[in-house]
């Protein structure tokens, strides 16, 4: 068979044609619902603990996906698990939502995100959840955890400076927020490790760029593992996306194992 001449030009204007269709395929049908996990560690200590973080469900009625998410977390093994914020944007879904988190295999901790605010849900059906797997829904409280190794803090949309009550100077102080921007309002409070959701990682990322938008309480902090003056900051791309964004480019849906 005898192909036929294609001059360079023609080539190179055709792969540039074919490249945003391509990226246009992958934002809409391939990442959002390509699950990454990804593991971290922290400090150059010893570790002794496994802990999985998810953040950012926005669970619309994708049953089959959250499925496959907890199915993932399960399959990690984690001492515990910590949720940052936003179950859901519509609270027609929580009941779904919260009976398909209830399959977590492993002590589930959290706290709310401004969506779960915005829905208007009563939280006690979500206390009732987090309870159930030996967790709890963490509304400006604080819980120590495996024989007092770890001491959990969570704190909620409205009062960053809770997390300013003493922290347990015989444990690893671990604070849950849902803006990562919060790492900013903590004086010289000193954590272990701090976990955080909200940016979406902008779910769209340009290489060599990063997000092209994020939403407020972000701030530099969109993505991946920092060191600030008040410890190590992770921020979760999360689970799900904003409204009916539901596009994701160089950017995956992520549950991350940390070894603390």
């Amino acid at each position: 068979m005898k192909w036929p001449h294609v001059s360079r030009r023609k080539f190179i204007a055709t792969a540039l044609l074919a490249t945003p269709c391509l990226a246009a395929a992958d934002a809409k049908f391939i990442e959002p619902d390509w699950l990454k996990v990804r593991r971290v560690k922290i400090g150059a200590e010893p570790t002794t603990h496994r802990l999985v973080h998810f953040t950012d469900v926005h669970h619309k009625g994708d049953v089959a996906y959250l499925k496959l998410v907890v199915e993932a977390i399960n399959a990690c093994a984690p001492d515990f698990v910590c949720f940052t914020g936003d179950v859901i944007e519509e609270k027609k879904f929580l009941a779904e939502a919260l009976e398909i988190f209830s399959g977590i295999q492993a002590p589930l901790f959290g706290v709310p995100g401004n969506h779960d605010y915005w829905s208007r849900i009563s939280f006690a059906p979500v206390h009732k959840c987090f309870n159930a797997t030996g967790g709890a829904w963490l509304m400006d409280e604080r819980r120590e955890i495996a024989g007092g190794k770890i001491n959990l803090i969570g704190v909620s949309c409205s009062h960053a400076n809770q997390a300013l009550a003493p922290l347990s100077p015989s444990a690893k102080n671990i604070l849950l927020m849902h803006y990562p921007a919060w790492v900013k309002k903590f004086g010289g409070q000193k954590f272990d490790l701090m976990l955080a959701g909200h940016s979406h990682g902008g779910q769209v990322r340009l290489p060599f760029y990063g997000a092209l938008v994020l939403p407020y309480g972000v701030d530099e902090y969109d993505l991946g593992l920092f060191q600030t003056p008040n410890g190590p900051l992770y921020v979760n791309p999360g689970i799900g996306y904003i409204g009916d964004y539901d596009i994701r480019f160089n950017c995956r849906p992520e549950i991350t194992v940390i070894e603390v």
